[in-house]
């Protein structure tokens, strides 16, 4: 199925819901004028569709693998992934002093929906290259900036994220790679590490790997764990690339999907690093680049949805079963099944849910954006705050909605979305994987609880809370009767929300944590789903004040509708099912093997 970049949708999205004409105002993004936004939202799309999207099927199929020691990525990829570099792309929101654009992380995340819809399994290269980026750019020293920041701006190197090893997953501090100071201010690194991924490949000439390691007699757990640059090739006095430095690729892992995304087995074989950062801090650096990858990702859930959903749309468009209720003995041939109800509302439930989630991850980004380029230090401080207290669920929720939508696209193929031949199954296959990288979902979900909800006093949330019961008074304001009515489900939604909030905040507050834990994650799908459909509704009110009447904006209000209608009520159970406690989950290994 051909794929076509969703332009109106993510304009939609970017104007009417998030306003990010605001950040043109502003001094750091005064060049991001809406004509230069929309520029490159538009040859973002040409790329996407004309240069990554044709190699989909072809990665998925061939797969990456290991050659004498080397991983040999699909055919086509490294002459694709040089004209990603050589057009700029992985330079958009990265530092003009290290030759980026500097322009806003939400117009860097626009493409990357993009890119994951076209092609989720390259785009996942950029993604750790960006973040290493804003690692080495947060805590790297000035050496390490001047020699490393601009092969990574352009993306001439690639970088990746080093955390995982056998015997330590979401537990870091379990980790057992060794750095030997070796006398020189450099380290030796010793260890393997799991999950890596574009460990090895060969479209770029150096690959700069972050990597989580113990120094001697560090202290146990993360306390002990500090941050190291290891380059593939160590670099010689004029900054190329040299002598090959000692790791490699054991293996591949054997995925349920990204297969084109090459998974390795990394080995550290006394590998010259060079510590970023101070000792012993390394999970402190570690985590800027892991929150930037957790936004990435959900905005990797919204872009799945959108592949899915348009080749759900088209095939509903072409496979002809069935007849129009009511008149089974009129009319002899059959008709497209978008004819049939059911069929219309499933796609409309996947739409609804990829314009919702691309709201919430559009927003966090915008914020992201403000709390370096808003006015005042107060304005920054909030719009941070915003970005800590939505970054859990717009990982997590976007991404659980992406595995649903996907699923759904199944549905609508039926017997043929089962079927490898259609391509329909590797959007599920694909998708399945953001639930679980950059922190599971279950993860985020105790982050937003005990880390998130506490912050200020609760005011963090209360304060956003607030907003969405302001937008939906304001649509209720307008008197118009769709408008009303979506006002009235967003209240009735985020008022059971502010309860469950409450009631978690008092756990908290008397020290039953373990009966707030139990309830995070779906107190977690209540908080997606309210924040949902408030950006839904924050686009067609703003489409409503600006007489906006486009086919875009007529179709943005049929979604809030539904999401009102068909999604919204689902947070009354999900709140419920947060107020359980800790009781209703006490059960034994034993009872549950019985």
């Amino acid at each position: 199925m051909t794929y076509r970049a969703a332009l109106n949708d993510i304009r939609f999205a970017l104007n009417a819901i998030v306003g990010a004409g605001r950040l043109a105002e502003t001094e750091r993004y005064a060049d991001a004028t809406p004509e230069l936004v929309d520029q490159i939202v538009e040859e973002a799309g040409r790329f996407t569709t004309e240069v990554l999207a044709p190699l989909n099927t072809v990665g998925d199929r061939q797969g990456s693998h290991l050659k004498d020691g080397k991983v040999v990525t699909p055919d086509g990829w490294a002459d694709a992934y040089r004209q990603f570099w050589e057009g700029g792309w992985n330079g958009v929101a990265a530092p003009a002093a290290h030759g980026g654009m500097g322009l806003p992380i939400l117009l860097q995340m626009a493409v990357s929906e993009m890119m994951t819809s076209a092609n989720m399994a390259f785009g996942l290269c950029p993604l750790l290259t960006q973040g290493a980026i804003h690692a080495l750019e947060a805590h790297g020293t000035d050496e390490q900036k001047e020699r490393y920041l601009g092969k990574l701006v352009t993306g001439e190197w690639t970088g990746t994220m080093n955390l995982t090893e056998p015997q330590a997953g979401s537990d870091v501090g379990a980790l057992t790679t060794k750095a030997e100071p070796a006398g020189d201010g450099t380290y030796k690194i010793t260890g393997t590490k799991i999950y890596i991924t574009y460990g090895d490949h060969e479209m770029a000439e150096n690959i700069i790997h972050l990597v989580l390691a113990r120094l001697p007699d560090a202290p146990l757990g993360t306390r002990g764990i500090s941050l190291f640059l290891v380059p593939k090739y160590l670099l010689n006095e004029d900054g190329t690339p040299g002598t090959r430095n000692a790791l490699r690729p054991l293996s591949l892992e054997k995925k349920l999907g990204i297969h084109a995304s090459p998974t390795c087995v990394m080995s550290y074989e006394g590998a010259t690093g060079f510590l970023v950062g101070e000792e012993n801090q390394g999970m402190k650096a570690m985590f800027t680049m892991m929150n930037d990858a957790r936004l990435g990702v959900g905005t990797q859930g919204v872009g799945i949805m959108e592949r899915a959903f348009q080749q759900a749309l088209a095939y509903a468009q072409e496979r002809k079963q069935g007849k129009p209720v009511g008149k089974q003995h009129a009319q002899k041939e059959m008709v497209p099944i978008i004819e049939h109800a059911d069929v219309r509302r499933t796609l409309l439930h996947m739409k609804a849910l990829t314009m919702a989630a691309r709201g919430l991850c559009y927003d966090t980004a915008l914020h992201a954006d403000l709390s370096m380029a808003a006015a005042t230090e107060e304005e920054r401080a909030a719009a941070k705050a915003r970005v800590e207290l939505l970054t859990p669920v717009a990982k997590s929720w976007s991404t659980d909605k992406g595995v649903e939508v996907a699923s759904l696209g199944i549905q609508v193929h039926g017997g043929m979305g089962f079927i490898e031949e259609t391509g329909a199954a590797q959007h599920l296959r694909d998708a399945r994987i953001a639930p679980i990288y950059e922190g599971t979902n279950g993860i985020q979900a105790l982050d937003l609880v005990a880390r998130k909800l506490p912050m200020q006093m609760g005011g963090v949330v209360r304060a956003y809370l607030e907003e969405v019961v302001e937008t939906a008074d304001a649509l209720r304001a307008t008197n118009a009767p769709h408008l009303v009515t979506i006002a009235d489900r967003l209240k009735t939604a985020t008022e059971q929300l502010g309860r469950a909030t409450m009631w978690i905040g008092q756990k908290l507050a008397s020290g039953e944590i373990e009966d707030a834990l139990a309830g995070a994650t779906p107190y977690q799908s209540a908080f997606g789903t309210v924040a949902g459909g408030f950006y839904l509704a924050k686009g067609v009110l703003a489409a409503h004040k600006a007489g906006d009447e486009s086919p875009t904006a007529q179709t943005a209000l049929q979604l809030a509708r539904f999401y009102a209608e068909q999604e919204l009520p689902h947070t009354e159970g999900y709140c419920a099912a947060a107020m359980s406690g800790a009781d209703l989950v006490g059960v034994t290994a034993e009872q549950l093997a019985s």
